[in-house]
């Protein structure tokens, strides 16, 4: 198979000072792995690179070399370049993002969401959150702020089935600048 670029998040590193991994040693993993072309962005275990292999290779040899290595069992979610793209045209609060980019997550995760999934997050929405599944994609504008809301890791990832990690707009948007880049 050939090389492709494309996006991974790790979840549940450097935050709140818990499972620190500098981004120059994540990347050197990355590059072990025979991953080139491979970038960080900010401390919270974005990467852009290319390799062989479809998303759910990548993710399941990558979570096993961050185990290794620094022994956190962290979840790893990988997308192509292509259709990190299509979640930023697929954006359902293009006005919120613009005037809130901080407040507006792309959550994604390790496996499709489950039947529902954004109906059942909908529902225990209680600070003014908006929820909206597309595809395999859930978005959350969190208005009143994230800080507040009952929409949290545990309960997010019981709901759609899977581990889930976020990415605000901002984010989203350099990410996929980045990857286009590297493409």
């Amino acid at each position: 198979m050939p090389s492709s670029p494309f996006i991974c998040l790790v979840r549940g590193i450097n935050v709140g000072g818990r499972n620190k991994v500098p981004m120059a040693d994540l990347r050197a993993v990355c590059g072990d792995l025979g991953w080139d072309n491979v970038q960080t962005y900010i401390q919270s275990g974005n990467i852009i690179a290319r390799a062989a292999g479809r998303p759910a290779e990548l993710e399941a040899e990558l979570e096993r070399a961050i185990r290794s290595r620094f022994g956190i069992p962290a979840a790893v979610v990988a997308r192509s370049t292509q259709r990190w793209l299509e979640y930023i045209d697929q954006n359902p609060y293009p006005e919120a993002s613009r005037s809130h980019p901080n407040l507006v997550m792309l959550a994604l995760s390790k496996a499709a969401p489950i039947k529902g999934a954004g109906a059942a997050l909908l529902e225990r929405a209680t600070a003014g959150e908006k929820v909206a599944q597309v595809d395999d994609a859930l978005w959350i504008h969190y208005a009143g702020g994230a800080g507040r809301s009952k929409l949290a890791g545990g309960v997010v990832d019981r709901l759609v089935g899977s581990p889930v990690t976020t990415r605000n707009w901002r984010t989203v948007l350099k990410l996929g600048e980045l990857a286009g880049a590297a493409a």
